[in-house]
């Protein structure tokens, strides 16, 4: 089996969310960036008008993701087994960032896209870390869907991305308010 055939079953997500029936009316801009701390794809979603909000249930609050005016500015980034997105509100204030993990990302046709391996890692802009999605990782080995090698990649993916959260090391969620700035000047 080759790895094509092995990622034929992961779910392919792209950047633009075309075909996202909740947006009514949208914007987006995506850029390629290189800037000695990140290399890659980033997209720009701005979600000018909603059919209605998504908020989510975190442990101690609700948090909004989907709104009127909110936008999510996503970085896929090149050689890496994550895709982070950013979640602003009408403001431009961070609600959240938002930690796909993945098999890998790349590029089709001018489309960044990432290849999920159902892990993800929330950060709180108060500096609540919240795991999700185990038990779908879980059912994806059990059903055959990934390998043992994919799901041993997603875990240690995961804990390695946490562990730097937690000693304040990842780079890149410092980087989400300058990215956002460099593709909306664009």
């Amino acid at each position: 089996m080759n790895r094509e055939e092995d990622t034929v079953q992961l779910k392919r997500k792209y950047g633009d969310r075309r075909g996202w029936g909740r947006l009514i009316k949208r914007e987006f801009r995506q850029m390629e960036i290189q800037d000695g701390s990140f290399t890659g794809d980033v997209t720009l979603l701005t979600m000018n008008k909603v059919s209605a909000p998504a908020i989510f249930d975190y442990p101690d609050r609700k948090v909004c993701v989907v709104d009127d005016g909110y936008s999510w500015l996503q970085h896929f980034p090149l050689n890496e087994r994550f895709s982070l997105t950013t979640v602003f509100d009408e403001k431009g204030d961070v609600v959240q960032w938002y930690i796909d993990i993945c098999l890998a990302n790349g590029n089709e046709n001018g489309r960044p896209w990432m290849d999920d391996l159902f892990l993800d890692i929330i950060l709180l802009p108060n500096g609540d870390i919240i795991q999700k999605d185990a038990e779908e990782l879980e059912v994806a080995l059990s059903e055959g869907v990934i390998t043992e090698e994919f799901y041993r990649i997603a875990w240690d993916e995961a804990k390695r991305i946490t562990l730097l959260l937690e000693q304040d090391r990842f780079e890149l969620i410092k980087k989400t308010k300058e990215h956002r700035l460099l593709i909306l000047e664009q």
